[in-house]
């Protein structure tokens, strides 16, 4: 009898990830087509109805094309950004947040990291998260089998290079096991946010009567220091500088 309702509650599972499925695919078929027809006001609505039901790296990047052909570009860089969280190795959605960069008012100047730490960076960030999982499942895998040619094999040659293989597989299995979760850390624990009103105070104190400290602009994108208040963010630019801003006037990525 368990079988039976073993069998039975498979079938529902596959029943309802085919039916779930086939409506996704429905729906960004049909928000392609106002995409395509240029009903961008349309198939803004459809893809932000498709992300109700989970993110997609394919949905975001649609979706701010969406709104940069619709003039949004504030909104365009948000879902750019969420895209690259997803797939941070994707070229087209990193070209076309570029475009949509350029278009901003604020330019903030980058603070450069050291030549190391940057690679390092790059590094992490040329492809996803599930990528670097299975180079690292991959690199384990073949440092088995190079523990086995240098435990087992008779011949000396064969001994070195199991060895050697072996130590470099568990350095690339290591690396990328730590370079998948910092990539899972970022996505999981979002800190940066982008401007989304046409512009905005940003305050020395969390509240209207602070010292006014600068304004930015819509696009800009900012990291949250203090996330702790309802009502006002704590954000630092690239440039290190600090201040206070509403709670309305940002949105995560």
């Amino acid at each position: 009898m368990k079988k039976i309702f073993f069998s039975l509650a498979c079938l529902l599972c596959l029943a309802a990830t085919a039916a779930h499925a086939q409506s996704y695919n429905e729906m960004k078929a049909e928000a392609d087509s106002a995409y395509l027809a240029s009903n961008y006001s349309t198939a803004i609505a459809l893809y932000e109805n498709i992300l109700q039901g989970g993110e997609s790296a394919e949905v975001y990047y649609n979706l701010g094309n969406s709104y940069y052909k619709s003039d949004d570009i504030a909104r365009a860089i948000l879902n750019y950004e969420r895209a690259l969280l997803l797939e941070p190795g994707n070229g087209d959605v990193r070209a076309n947040l570029e475009i949509a960069r350029a278009k901003t008012i604020d330019k903030l100047m980058h603070i450069p990291d050291l030549f190391f730490v940057a690679w390092t960076k790059s590094l992490i960030h040329a492809v996803g998260m599930n990528t670097w999982t299975v180079v690292g499942i991959v690199a384990f895998l073949l440092m088995l089998i190079g523990l086995c040619l240098f435990f087992f094999s008779k011949q000396l040659v064969l001994k070195k290079t199991g060895f050697t293989a072996a130590i470099l597989c568990l350095l690339i299995a290591v690396l990328s096991n730590v370079f998948a979760y910092v990539l899972k850390t970022e996505l999981t624990h979002r800190v940066h946010a982008i401007i989304l009103q046409p512009s905005v105070t940003v305050r020395s104190t969390p509240s209207e009567s602070g010292t006014s400290l600068f304004i930015l602009h819509e696009g800009s994108k900012v990291q949250i220091n203090d996330d702790s208040m309802s009502q006002w963010k704590e954000i630092r630019l690239e440039d290190d500088k600090v201040g206070w801003v509403p709670v309305e006037a940002i949105e995560k990525i």
